[in-house]
């Protein structure tokens, strides 16, 4: 089999094995929630994407990060690797249903909307031909990967709590629950918790409470690990930019949506940690993070402007 064919192989098996991953996630999380075990074919995707990726890396002879195919693969694979990680640290099962359809829709995108040209392995442009093309967009891909599964966590809680009053539980008034969040196990760790809680608002079912403060306690961590970085991208970008462009800092459109970025996450992460804001109010701060994400991965290279233009969809 040529390259090509391999790749194609490759690509089509992890969109299959993603899909069933959402299937699988959805089908079991609606059953009440019951306790499962690890799906052997988010293992498959992510073996499968990342074989995908060497192939590219062989056949091009340099990092397979060159232009928005390899970029979304790559996303793709964080993806996968991030909900591994995860699920397997916090048993908590729930990170299926955000995380699969995710890779699933960035796979999808880059293999069935993006021009056949685009999916091409091609020569590294002089800008890009710089060891830091591996440490600037790895890091900077990675934390796109952990900061959008963070919001997404914050979003599916808004959802889920746009009927209730939880700031009424959540309040310093109401310790219970608060210390049930700080706890590095994000499992309630007593029927007191919940039925103290319920009894409060008692409209609210056991089971779904503890899966809002699951969502909760998630999102907070995980866009702890996304932020770092976040920042050790931005700071590596601009010291590959000050070598490739001769200024640390240009102003340019992925460059300052990476700064609007960061400060959107910063505001939410010091709104957690200093002022020790909990519930719907970080959440919409998250949910704002994730259309800046995009548009910063995305959104302003579909422009085709600016120093970060080459590789990517022209106008």
């Amino acid at each position: 089999m040529t390259y090509i064919q391999l790749e194609s192989f490759f690509s089509n098996f992890s969109f299959l094995m993603l899909f069933i991953s959402l299937i699988y996630y959805w089908v079991q999380t609606g059953l009440l929630f019951k306790q499962q075990q690890n799906v052997i074919s988010m293992w498959l995707a992510n073996i499968s994407l990342f074989c995908l990726l060497v192939l590219r890396w062989v056949e091009s002879g340099h990092f397979p990060l060159s232009n928005l195919y390899e970029s979304l693969i790559f996303l793709s694979w964080s993806f996968t690797v991030l909900h591994i990680i995860l699920e397997n640290l916090t048993n908590q099962k729930i990170l299926g249903c955000i995380t699969s359809p995710i890779a699933l829709f960035t796979n999808a995108f880059a293999s069935f909307s993006l021009p056949s040209e685009m999916q091409q392995s091609s020569p590294l442009v002089p800008a890009l031909q710089s060891n830091w093309l591996m440490m600037h967009v790895t890091v900077m891909i990675l934390s796109y990967a952990a900061l959008i599964c963070g919001s997404l966590l914050s979003i599916a809680y808004l959802i889920l709590t746009r009927n209730i009053d939880i700031e009424q539980f959540s309040s310093d008034n109401s310790p219970t629950y608060l210390n049930e969040f700080q706890k590095t196990n994000v499992v309630f760790q007593s029927e007191q918790t919940i039925n103290s809680v319920v009894n409060i608002v008692p409209n609210i079912n056991p089971t779904k409470l503890k899966l809002i403060q699951n969502l909760d306690n998630l999102s907070y961590r995980i866009l702890g690990i996304g932020f770092p970085f976040l920042t050790i991208g931005i700071l590596s970008g601009a010291v590959w930019a000050n070598e490739a462009w001769g200024s640390y800092w240009s102003w340019d459109p992925k460059e300052t949506w990476a700064l609007l970025t960061w400060l959107v996450f910063a505001i939410y992460l010091h709104t957690r940690l200093t002022k020790g804001w909990q519930g719907k109010k970080p959440a919409i701060i998250a949910s704002l993070g994730f259309i800046t994400v995009w548009i910063c991965f995305l959104g302003v290279n579909l422009l085709g402007e600016g120093l970060h233009s080459y590789g990517w969809i022209q106008s």
